[in-house]
């Protein structure tokens, strides 16, 4: 029996760890057997007993508790948790996701007590140093054992890095497997009716990013620039409570932009699904909206997901305010591209994944 460590720090992990969790239970006879590590690095008070059941798996067999404080101080405060954690509790392999401080320290941790560590979405980069997250990929990927790639350039960018090709295995994104088998639970939000929404007649709008949301001249620019040049259609902007502070040292009071709570997965998807188009700074709705068809303008210098505006429907719009008027435009005069699916992006990822965990040998 392979005794697998799952790691997970914030909500979106969950939703990458849920269908490898699903295809380790519909793997008979597989011989592996895992537990579930919450690092509690994200406090997230929709993270419920609902949230677990929504994704039809068991509540995390232990919490770490390390949320808040520097980079620096959560880094140390998981490193020291999961190490007396895996002494307890000892794994022949630690899988980790995506790309938090999480993965990186727990990945660490793993190396430093002689245990096998997979990364799940390896070998994604954006080449911007200024990101925490790239940090976290570059040093995860540098000790990993086993990499679990979403796209053939994330598999070349290791191979660039040295990595030999048969520790790398293309198996797709596990994202997009949560997504396929969550649609048929989309749901409309409260407010869908109060604010008589109709389909593909409103645009979502996600911001966090520090660079975008944390001063107030650069959140006022891109918002009236977003605001102007939409036509008169409702904006969706579900908001974290400190952009929220910020944006009403805007100014800013526009009759069309409806700021509302945080959303559940099922209803934020339900908007992205019938939206005209998503405007972000996210990674991940990139990709969700590449599977699902819908417009998507990202408003950054790069990406460390690419194939979404190679082959989906995103497009870099970079940071500059005024290059959201010419998109919007195209947009509305139905030239936006129409994109398409990446390989194996297919619901089918966790399934590839599980296989080869049986296959590994150490």
């Amino acid at each position: 029996m392979m005794k697998i460590t799952l790691i997970a720090g914030a909500r979106p992990n969950f939703m990458k760890i849920a269908p490898i969790i699903h295809a380790i239970q519909a793997a008979k006879n597989s011989g592996l057997s895992y537990r579930l590590v919450h690092t509690g690095q994200h406090f997230d008070e929709k993270m419920s007993h609902t949230f677990f059941k929504q994704l039809n798996i068991p509540e995390p067999d232990v919490n770490l508790n390390c949320g808040g404080g520097t980079q620096a101080e959560q880094t140390g405060a998981i490193m020291v948790a999961f190490e007396q954690e895996l002494l307890a509790h000892p794994a022949d392999l630690v899988l980790v996701v995506g790309d938090v401080t999480s993965t990186m320290a727990c990945s660490i941790v793993a190396k430093k007590l002689q245990t096998k560590v997979a990364h799940v979405e390896a070998g994604i980069r954006s080449f911007d140093m200024s990101m925490p997250e790239e940090i976290n990929r570059m040093v995860t990927d540098s000790i990993t054992d086993y990499f679990f790639t979403t796209t053939p350039l994330a598999s070349e960018n290791l191979k660039k890095a040295g990595i030999v090709e048969d520790r790398i295995f293309f198996v797709g994104n596990v994202m997009i497997d949560t997504l396929e088998a969550n649609k048929s639970k989309f749901e409309k939000p409260e407010f869908w009716n109060h604010l008589q929404l109709k389909d593909k007649e409103y645009f979502v709008l996600t911001l966090h990013r520090p660079a975008n949301v944390d001063d107030v001249d650069n959140l006022r620019g891109l918002i009236s620039e977003i605001t102007s040049n939409v036509n008169g259609l409702p904006i969706l902007f579900p908001i974290h409570p400190r952009t929220a502070k910020v944006l009403s040292d805007t100014g800013i009071s526009v009759p069309h932009l409806h700021v509302v709570e945080p959303l559940g997965y099922h209803q934020f998807n339900y908007l992205v699904e019938h939206a005209k188009a998503v405007i972000t700074d996210s990674g991940g709705i990139t990709e969700e909206t590449t599977v699902l068809g819908i417009p998507c303008m990202t408003l950054r210098d790069n990406t460390e997901r690419p194939e979404t505006v190679a082959i989906g429907t995103n497009e870099l719009l970079g940071t500059n305010p005024k290059a959201i008027k010419p998109a919007l435009e195209k947009l509305f005069a139905d030239a936006w591209k129409k994109g398409a699916v990446p390989d194996l992006w297919d619901g089918k990822a966790a399934e590839r994944i599980v296989h080869h965990l049986t296959q590994l040998r150490f």
